[in-house]
């Protein structure tokens, strides 16, 4: 299905080279002041050549498709402030090249999901630009994230880039970069995000997060956190805390020891037997590189009935990671607004 969450409730429509993508907010509180304004820094840190703003990479090896991403809000808000209402938000679609995408129908692209989609839905999905599973459908995401965002107050959602194409040297990622774009390739990266209250004043440590969010099981903060992140197009992996370290660790090196205000260290990621612990939850994310590359692959012509070779034209990122941190946090947003409300 299209939606999730149970008290904070999120529904994605739309396609990529649709009229437009967008969101329906259900659970969101009346009175919050929120305007169009309130989207533009998030939008920003997602749209293509906005990454340099954070890894000091510019425009390098991003999508050359320009959207406005205006959003429209449609329903839920009046004279400035949300209603109680669901809340409806939407982006047009306008600088769009379908004809980039025709071959497809016949010739799928590896590692991407033209195969499996035209096979579920027996021919009828849209293959435009990935339809609607396309990473375009992040941006009513990140709509949606402003929104969350907005019902957690103070606390503090941050996500970087810190490892890309199997190197966490900053200094690395620009030559990495070039070399892929030459070689009409593309590249993984890692992203890790941490959920903190604020720290209160000068040299003090942050609050600590609620404890006790999350249930046992079935909606474990993990379980929901990671089924939010999986649905960001090209996740491959998350891990909490220690991760898959732990699996090499002992239990005195992984365990953390505790003090009156909680845990020492935070080896859990801030969460134990799926309840928030009150330490800060920090996780990472492994994306793939993009499917979408130049450097010809090998395929099958289901037109012909033979193997066939495809080098992908069009307008693709070299690493679309690099546009994902604001992606990780308003998944996270949405996740944490929806276990609060509860």
């Amino acid at each position: 299905m299209n939606s999730f969450g149970h008290n904070f409730r999120v529904t994605l429509f739309g396609e990529s080279h649709g009229p437009v993508v967008g969101v329906v907010l259900d659970g969101v509180p009346a009175g919050i002041p929120l305007t169009e304004e309130d989207f533009a820094e998030d939008i920003a840190r997602r749209a293509a050549g906005a990454a340099g703003k954070a890894d000091g990479l510019g425009a390098k090896g991003l999508t050359p498709r320009r959207e406005a991403d205006r959003p429209r809000l449609l329903s839920g808000v009046y004279d400035g402030h949300t209603t109680g209402a669901p809340l409806t938000i939407e982006f047009d679609n306008a600088d769009i090249r379908s004809e980039d995408y025709e071959v497809f129908e016949d010739i799928p692209r590896p590692g991407h999901v033209d195969y499996v989609a035209s096979v579920k839905y027996a021919g009828q999905n849209d293959p435009r630009g990935g339809g609607h599973f396309s990473g375009r459908l992040t941006l009513p995401v990140v709509a949606a994230g402003v929104v969350a965002k907005k019902l957690l107050g103070t606390l503090s959602i941050d996500a970087c880039l810190v490892e890309l194409g199997g190197s966490d040297d900053p200094d690395a990622w620009e030559s990495l970069i070039a070399q892929a774009t030459e070689e009409g390739d593309s590249l993984g990266a890692v992203i890790e995000c941490a959920v903190s209250s604020p720290v209160q004043s000068p040299g003090a440590k942050p609050a600590p997060l609620p404890i006790g969010l999350g249930e046992p099981f079935w909606d474990s903060v993990e379980s929901l956190i990671s089924h939010a992140i999986f649905a960001i197009p090209g996740v491959r992996g998350i891990e909490f805390g220690d991760g898959f370290k732990a699996a090499s660790m002992k239990g005195s090196e992984h365990n953390d020891p505790l003090s009156e205000t909680g845990p020492v260290k935070n080896g859990a990621g801030g969460i134990n037997g799926g309840l928030t612990n009150g330490a800060p939850i920090v996780f990472r994310v492994a994306f793939k590189p993009t499917s979408s590359i130049s450097k010809p692959q090998k395929t099958w012509n289901f037109t012909e009935g033979r193997e066939d070779t495809l080098a992908i034209k069009g307008r693709h990122d070299v690493c679309f990671a690099r546009r994902c941190p604001v992606i990780v946090e308003a998944m996270t947003a949405i996740v944490i607004a929806d276990l609060i409300a509860g």
